[in-house]
């Protein structure tokens, strides 16, 4: 009977390099997956963004008015959005990292790696102040706020940016 260990190592035997694993034919369109699931989540965000601000109207709103803005279910959407744009930006990052090493060996130490590093811990700290949120602690919704409007900065440019080495790929081609 084969242990784990004797499936590891006749793994590491048979791809003594582990990028043989992954047929060269498919290699080069790994690099077309993270662009554009990194715009749908910039749109995402954007979408994020709105809910965020139509739950602080409501929270501002009195009589019919916020008995109306209610009935949108800001709050609940918003939180449902942005459990999606957590997931989906740390996956989306380390898939971008692991496309670039698999078709490269490497990762291209640089702005763009940064930036994206830099925003995946700054959700990571955004979604982290929920609970406090929740409790109606202001310092927790003004921190979650700037944050927010520091990762959406990034993600702008990012976006550019990554259409740039998209472009610099695609002539490599």
């Amino acid at each position: 009977m084969l242990t784990f260990i004797d499936i590891l190592i006749n793994f590491c035997v048979n791809f003594a390099d582990p990028m043989d694993f992954i047929p060269a034919n498919i290699k080069p369109y790994l690099n077309f997956i993270h662009p554009p699931l990194m715009w749908i989540l910039l749109a995402t965000s954007l979408y994020a963004m709105y809910l965020g601000f139509q739950i602080r109207k409501t929270r501002s709103a009195t009589g019919d008015e916020k008995k109306k803005l209610i009935q949108g279910k800001y709050n609940i959407r918003h939180h449902q959005i942005g459990s999606i744009v957590l997931a989906v930006m740390v996956l989306g990052s380390i898939g971008g990292m692991a496309a670039t090493y698999v078709n490269n060996g490497k990762l291209f130490f640089g702005p763009h790696l940064l930036a994206g590093l830099g925003m995946t811990g700054l959700i990571a700290v955004s979604a982290s102040l929920s609970p406090y949120m929740q409790k109606g602690m202001d310092w927790a919704r003004y921190s979650h706020i700037g944050i927010n409007l520091v990762i959406v900065g990034l993600f702008g440019w990012q976006a550019l940016s990554g259409v740039e080495i998209l472009q610099r790929i695609i002539s490599k081609m």
